[in-house]
Order: structure tokens, then sequence, then C-alpha cells
């Protein structure tokens, strides 16, 4: 007879306040870490842009996120929707988590109905446009920066609506992905993000890009703390703070569905 292991399994929206919008996460629960190939298969079994793990480790948790194609170092929206299962399903009585992960310590916290994340800042620098973006992203953009992903800017919320990437030729850029952001007229800045290249062609939301989003609006419009909306078909939004080397990134998150994995062992 074969040994079955039960995983709790969670599906959060993030970055939003109602089911059917913002981005869609998987939480797992894991007593101990499992084989890398077993959390990729979960993982693409899931079939969202990330599945968060989380084990508990004395007064933290480690975390790791994996994409249906790969392993990422930093993951925002699966950070919130991790935490919020934290506090809101395992009865956790703190009111900050420490998440012990690839990009070192992050901290979330939770703010009246918001759950907020201490993450690292990644400011971009300006870079030239490499041939395969714009031929990608089939618009030219007034700006190209690079960080972690690529940021190409235009000039209006409408050139952010109106893109039709190709992503074949995006995920042949040698970085993570490519977010492509304007100044918007009901926030401080939008944003889309595309990342083929680990399997995610648009992601709903993602809060890591706004590590090196923030930084960039922060120093043209001249203030530390953003409004963020993001433009995929689901769409999101996110509060952003500057505070020197951190970005606080602020959102909500409602659950979805809960259920079990049925691991063979």
């Amino acid at each position: 007879m074969i040994a079955i292991m039960n995983i709790k399994l969670y599906q959060i929206d993030a970055f939003t306040s109602k089911i059917f919008s913002g981005n869609p996460a998987a939480v797992c629960q894991l007593d101990k870490w499992l084989p890398d190939k077993i959390l990729q298969n979960i993982a693409k079994e899931n079939n969202l842009s990330e599945t968060a793990f989380f084990i508990k480790e004395n007064d933290s948790f480690s975390i790791r996120w994996f994409t249906p194609k790969t392993e990422v170092k930093l993951c925002g929206h699966a950070t919130l929707a991790a935490g919020f299962v934290i506090f809101n399903e395992l009865s956790y009585n703190r009111n900050e988590i420490k998440f012990i992960s690839k990009s070192g310590t992050l901290l979330v916290s939770k703010e009246e109905d918001f759950i907020v994340l201490d993450f690292p800042v990644q400011p971009p620098v300006s870079c030239a446009a490499p041939k395969l973006l714009i031929e990608g992203l089939g618009e030219k953009p007034i700006e190209v920066l690079k960080s972690e992903d690529y940021i190409a800017v235009f000039e209006r919320e409408d050139d952010i609506l109106s893109i039709d990437p190709n992503f074949d030729l995006l995920k042949k850029l040698p970085l993570r992905g490519v977010s492509i952001t304007a100044k918007a007229k009901d926030s401080d800045f939008v944003s889309r993000f595309f990342a083929p290249k680990v399997g995610v062609d648009e992601d709903p939301v993602t809060g890591s890009a706004h590590c090196e989003l923030t930084p960039y609006w922060a120093n043209i419009i001249k203030k530390n703390e953003l409004y963020a909306r993001q433009l995929s078909e689901r769409g999101g939004e996110i509060i952003c703070k500057l505070l020197d080397d951190r970005v606080i990134l602020k959102g909500r998150a409602v659950k979805f569905m809960e259920g079990e994995i049925f691991l063979p062992i």
C-alpha cells in the first residue's frame, strides 16, 4: 500500500480585497523541506505564477518560491499570501513574521487590514535599450533601466495598456523579466510585468518588481510614499514606501480556496 503525505494548500489572491482580482498564489506549509523536484512539480501542478512553501524554524519561517518552471529568489505576492495564511489560518499570535529566504530576511507584519512587506531595495541603473527588448515590446521606451529585471519607461498610462508583447522574444533577454511603467492618471505610477523566461508570460501583480520601481519613481516624483497600480487583466494595488535600503509594500489579500495535496511518498 502506498503511503500518502497530506500537505495543506491555500490559494490566496494577493494585492486585492476581492477574489478574482490581484495575483493568485498557492501557499503550502511543510514540516520539512522536500526534494526540489517535488516542490517544482507541485508548483507546475498548481499552474499559478508562484507557489510559496514555508516551514517553521524556532521563532522564524524559511520560505521558498517556485514558478511553474523554476525557483525564484524573491516573490512579493506569494510572500504576502504566506503572511496572510500564517496570520489568519494558523493562529499566529505575533504581529510580525520573520521569513528567511534566498534574498535575506524578510519581515511581514499586519496593519489594520493590510499585510506589510519589508523587502530589500533593488535600485535600477540606466542602460542601453536591448534590441530584443524593443522588438519584444513592439514600442520604443523613453528610458530603459535594469536591476533584477529590465524597466522600460513610457510617457503615458495608455502606452502601458496598448503594448502587446512578443513573449518568445522577451524570454531571450538575459534578466528575469521586464517591467513597463509610466506616470498615471489615478495613481502615482502604473506598470505591467512580463517574465516568460521563468514561465510567467504576464504576472497579474508583482511585488518584487516594485522593489525596483519604487526607488525609480520616488526619485522622479520626489516623494517616498507612492500608490501604484498594476494594469494586468486582473489588476492590483500596492502602496510603496522607500526607506533607505528597504522598500515597504502594503497590500490586502483574500482567501479563495483551501484544500489538501495527496503526495505519494
